[in-house]
C-alpha cells in the first residue's frame, strides 16, 4: 500500500499543479491580456474532476474521508468491528457498481459514439475514466481493510 500511496500523491500534485497554472493562466489572459484563453478552461474542469475523483480514491486509503461515525463511537468490541465491516463492505458495493461499473459503461459508451470536448478535441470516454479508476483505487483499499478487519473480528471479545 506504501508504494499505490506515493504514486498517487504524486499522481495528485501534478494533477493538482497543472491545474493551478491553467486557472491562474485563464484569469491572466482574461483579465490582463484582455483575450480568454480558450483551452484552459476546460482543461481545468477535466484536470478538477480527475484530482477530486483520485483525491476521494486516496482519502479512503488514509482513512480520511468523510464518516458519521456517531453509531460507531458508541459501539465496543465485536458489535463495533461487525459494524465497520458491514460499513467496508457498503462502501465496496458504491466503488464497485457506481464507480466501476457504471463509470466504465459511461466511458465506453462516450468513446464508442465519438463524443469529443469542444475545445480540445479529446475523447471524453479519456475524461471520464477517472471514474473507473478511483472506483478501482478505492476498491484496492476497502478490500485490503475487509480482510484486516475480518481477522480483527474473529479475534475480538464480545
Amino acid at each position: 500500500m506504501a508504494l499505490l500511496n506515493r504514486i498517487l500523491t504524486s499522481f495528485i500534485v501534478i494533477i493538482f499543479s497543472i491545474l493551478i497554472c491553467c486557472v491562474v493562466w485563464q484569469v491572466i489572459s482574461r483579465y490582463v491580456l484582455g483575450s480568454p484563453s480558450i483551452f484552459t478552461d476546460e482543461i481545468a474542469r477535466f484536470l478538477f474532476m480527475w484530482v477530486g475523483l483520485i483525491g476521494a480514491a486516496y482519502a479512503t486509503g488514509l482513512k480520511q474521508h468523510i464518516a458519521i461515525d456517531l453509531l460507531l463511537m458508541k459501539q465496543q468490541g465485536k458489535r463495533k468491528t461487525f459494524l465497520e465491516l458491514l460499513i467496508l463492505i457498503i462502501m465496496s458495493c458504491f466503488a464497485a457498481i457506481v464507480l466501476i461499473y457504471g463509470g466504465l459503461n459511461l466511458a465506453l459508451d462516450t468513446y464508442r459514439t465519438g463524443q469529443i470536448s469542444p475545445s480540445l478535441g479529446l475523447s471524453m470516454g479519456i475524461v471520464y475514466l477517472c471514474l473507473p479508476l478511483s472506483g478501482g483505487i478505492m476498491l484496492v483499499y476497502l478490500l485490503a481493510d475487509i480482510v484486516q478487519k475480518i481477522a480483527k473480528f474473529k479475534d475480538s471479545e464480545v
